[in-house]
C-alpha cells in the first residue's frame, strides 16, 4: 500500500469542499493545465493535419482514405516502442524535471510542425505526428504517477476524475479548433501552425509552477530493451491480482471507446444520414458524457477510491450500447441532413442520450480503476506499471480496429458492431469481476449503503490507509460486514460465525469475500484453530482484520460482553512481531432493521419494516495501541461511540 507523499497530508481531504477546489492549489492546478494543454495540442495538430491531407492537398502516395489510419498508427507506435523506457524514467527522476523536459520537447516539435503547415510538407508533418506520439508516451507514466505523490487517498478519485474530464474536454476542443482553423481559406494552415506553437508554450509555462516530485527509485538502472522491460513490468503487476486485472479492465475500456470513436464519421453519414457537423456533435456528446461521469465519481464514492463504481459503470456501458443498436437500426434513409434538421427529430435524441449515457458510465468505470492502480502499486514501480498499462491500451486499441474492420468486411452494419461491443463488454466485465471478486463485493457494499440504507460514516479518517490493523465493532445484524466494507477504501477480512455461511446469498457473498469462519472450540476445534491462524496471517501481510468481539449478533439490541478471542488474535500477532492498532467501531440505528434479530430472535422476517432508505450510521474511534487493549476497555470505547 502506498504512502501519502509530500504535499498530501492525511487531512488534506477535509480542507476543500470538492474536487474543483484542487484547481486553486499549486500541487494540482499547474499539473492539470499542463496536461490539458498537451492533450489539446495533440488533437489540434492531428485533426488539422488529417483534414488538410483529406480535403486540401493531393498526395498521391497518401490517399485520403488512408490518411487518418496512417496518422493514427504513427501516433500510437511510440506507445508500443517507448512506454517501458518512459516508465523507468518516471520512477528514476523527479517528475517535475521530466515534465518540463517533455514540454520543451513539445515546443521544438511544434516549431517543426509549423514549418510543415506553412510549406504544406506532408513528410515533415508525419514526422511530427510520430514525435508527438513520443511526447505523449513520455508524459503518460509521469501523468498518473504524479497524482498519488501529491494527493491523499480521499482525493485520488476526485483528482483522477478532474484529469479524465480535462483530457476529454481538451480532446474535444483540440479537434474543434483544428477543424475550424485549418478550414480558414488561404491562411488556415498558417493559423494552425501558430496555434500549435502557442499551446506548446502555454503548456511549458504551466509546467514552470509544478512543485517538486522526488524520485521514487533513484537507484534504478535503466533497461533500454523495451520488450524485456515490458514483460518484467507485466510480471510485477501480475503479482498483485487486483492491480493486474485493473490494467486489463482499463485497456478494455479503451477498446470499447475506440470502437465508438472510430465509427462516428461513418455512423453519422451512413446510419444517421447526417453531415460532418453531426459527426462532430457525436464527438461532443461522447466527450461531455465521459467528463460528467468522471466528475461524478467523487460524489458517488464519498471521496474514497471506490471500485464498487466499476461494475455499475460496466452495466451502464452494456445497457446503453445495446440500446444504441435498437435506437439506430430502424432510422429511415433520407438525404444528408444538416445539424439543425438532425436535432429536430425526436428519434435522434434517443441516439444521443444512449451515446451520452454509455460514455458517462465509461467514466464511472475507468476513473476508480486508475485511482486503484495508483493506490495499490508499489511506489517504486508505479510509473513502470502505468507504462505497461499504456502498452496494453495501445494493443487493445489496435485490436479494436482490426476486429471492427473484420466485422464490417463480414457484412456487419455499424449498429450491429455496437451491439456486439455491448454484449462483449458484459462478458468481459463478468469475467473480470469473477476473477477479482473485490469489485463485485464493493459494488454490493456501495449499493447497500446507498439504496437500502442511508449510511453515514463519522470518523472514517481513523481507518488506517496502510498497514495492519484490527477493526472491532458491535454486532447488530447479518449485514454488518457489508456496511463495514462500504466504509473502508481497503479490503477487510472478517472473522465470522461459521453458521452465517449457511444463509443463502449472504453466505455466498461472505465466502466470496474470503471471510474467516470460526466455531466454538468445543464444537469444532479444527475450525476454531484455523480461524486464529488465518487471522494472524492477515495481520502479518499488513491487511485489515475485522472482528465482532461479542461473538454473535445481539438478540435484544444491547451491547453484549466482549469475549477474549480478540486477545488471542493480538497475542498471535505479537508472536509474529506485529503490533496492530485496534480501531473501535459502533454501528448505530441498525437494530430493528430487516437484517437484525428483532422478531423474537429471528431476522429477515418482515421486509421494509422500517421503509426504504432508513438511516444507519457507523462511528469510528481513535485507534488503540495493541498493548492497551483489554476486552472490557474495548467494550467501553465501543459503548461511548454508540451514544456519540
Amino acid at each position: 500500500m502506498t504512502t501519502i507523499a509530500q504535499g498530501a497530508p492525511a487531512t488534506a481531504a477535509h480542507e476543500h469542499p470538492n474536487q474543483f477546489a484542487l484547481l486553486g492549489q499549486r500541487r494540482f492546478a499547474p499539473f492539470f493545465w499542463t496536461q490539458f494543454a498537451g492533450a489539446a495540442n495533440d488533437n489540434l495538430f492531428k485533426f488539422a493535419f488529417t483534414v488538410m491531407v483529406t480535403y486540401q492537398l493531393q498526395v498521391g502516395w497518401l490517399p485520403p482514405a488512408l490518411a487518418g489510419l496512417a496518422i493514427g498508427a504513427l501516433f500510437i507506435l511510440p506507445f508500443l516502442l517507448l512506454s517501458a523506457t518512459s516508465g523507468q524514467l518516471a520512477d528514476k527522476y523527479d517528475k517535475r524535471v521530466l515534465i518540463r523536459f517533455v514540454k520543451w520537447l513539445e515546443i521544438v516539435i511544434m516549431l517543426i510542425a509549423a514549418w510543415g503547415f506553412f510549406a504544406a510538407n506532408v513528410p515533415a508533418l508525419l514526422l511530427c505526428t510520430f514525435l508527438m506520439g513520443v511526447h505523449s508516451t513520455l508524459f503518460g507514466p509521469v501523468k498518473y504517477a504524479y497524482l498519488p505523490q501529491h494527493l491523499a487517498e480521499r482525493e485520488l478519485t476526485g483528482g483522477n476524475g478532474m484529469v479524465e474530464m480535462g483530457t476529454f474536454v481538451a480532446i474535444l476542443l483540440g479537434n474543434v479548433a483544428g477543424g475550424l482553423l485549418v478550414a480558414v481559406p488561404d491562411v488556415g494552415p498558417h493559423w494552425v501552425g501558430w496555434a500549435c506553437i502557442a499551446m506548446a508554450v502555454a503548456g511549458r509555462a504551466a509546467a514552470q509552477f509544478i512543485p517538486p516530485s522526488p524520485s521514487t527509485d533513484p537507484q534504478l538502472r535503466i533497461n533500454w530493451n523495451p520488450f524485456t522491460e515490458t514483460w518484467r513490468n507485466l510480471k510485477l503487476a501480475n503479482g498483485n491480482v487486483v492491480v493486474f486485472r485493473s490494467l486489463l479492465g482499463i485497456s478494455w475500456m479503451w477498446f470499447f471507446g475506440a470502437v465508438f470513436l472510430s465509427q462516428f464519421p461513418s455512423f453519422a453519414k451512413e446510419v444517421l444520414h447526417g453531415n460532418e457537423q453531426v459527426a462532430s456533435l457525436l464527438l461532443v456528446v461522447f466527450s461531455v458524457g465521459i467528463g460528467i461521469g468522471s466528475l461524478l465519481c467523487e460524489v458517488l464514492s464519498r471521496r474514497h477510491v471506490e471500485i464498487g463504481l466499476v461494475p455499475l459503470g460496466a452495466i451502464g456501458m452494456s445497457v446503453f450500447a445495446v440500446d444504441l443498436y435498437f435506437a439506430s437500426r430502424g432510422l429511415p434513409a433520407v438525404p444528408v441532413q444538416a445539424l439543425g434538421v438532425f436535432v429536430a427529430k425526436a428519434a435522434h435524441w434517443r441516439v444521443m442520450a444512449d451515446l451520452a449515457l454509455l460514455s458517462l458510465f465509461a467514466g464511472l468505470y475507468s476513473v476508480p480503476m486508475y485511482a486503484l492502480i495508483q493506490l495499490r502499486c508499489q511506489p517504486t514501480h508505479r510509473a513502470r506499471i502505468i507504462a505497461a498499462n499504456n502498452i496494453l491500451n495501445a494493443l487493445f486499441m489496435i485490436a479494436s480496429a482490426v476486429i471492427a474492420g473484420a466485422l464490417l468486411k463480414s457484412g456487419f452494419g455499424i449498429p450491429q458492431i455496437f451491439l456486439f461491443t455491448g454484449i462483449a463488454n458484459a462478458v468481459v466485465a463478468a469475467y473480470i469481476f469473477l476473477l477479482v471478486p473485490e469489485y463485485l463485493l464493493r459494488f454490493v457494499a456501495w449499493f447497500s449503503s446507498r439504496f437500502i440504507y442511508r449510511f453515514r460514516v463519522r470518523g472514517d479518517e481513523h481507518i488506517p490507509v496502510e498497514g495492519a490493523a484490527v477493526l472491532a465493532c458491535n454486532h447488530v445484524s447479518f449485514v454488518d460486514a457489508v456496511l463495514l466494507m462500504a466504509a473502508s477504501p481497503r479490503p477487510i477480512y472478517f472473522v465470522m460465525d461459521h453458521r452465517i455461511f449457511r444463509i443463502p446469498v449472504l453466505g455466498w457473498l461472505f465466502r466470496l469475500a474470503r471471510a474467516i469462519p470460526i466455531a466454538p472450540q468445543k464444537e469444532d476445534p479444527a475450525v476454531y484453530e484455523a480461524a486464529f491462524e488465518r487471522a494472524a496471517q492477515v495481520l502479518r501481510e499488513g491487511d485489515l482484520l475485522a472482528i465482532f468481539p461479542e461473538g454473535a449478533i445481539t438478540r435484544d439490541g444491547q451491547l453484549q460482553e466482549f469475549k477474549g478471542g480478540i486477545m488471542k488474535v493480538l497475542d498471535r500477532a505479537r508472536a509474529d512481531g506485529v503490533q496492530p492498532p485496534v480501531v473501535p467501531m459502533a454501528l448505530t440505528n441498525l437494530w430493528g432493521s430487516f437484517f437484525s434479530r428483532v422478531e423474537e430472535g429471528r431476522a429477515m422476517v418482515r421486509p421494509f419494516r422500517r421503509g426504504m432508505f432508513s438511516r444507519v450510521g457507523l462511528n469510528v474511534g481513535e485507534p488503540l495501541p495493541a498493548a492497551q487493549v483489554q476486552p472490557a476497555v474495548l467494550r467501553a470505547r465501543v459503548s461511548q461511540l454508540l451514544v456519540g
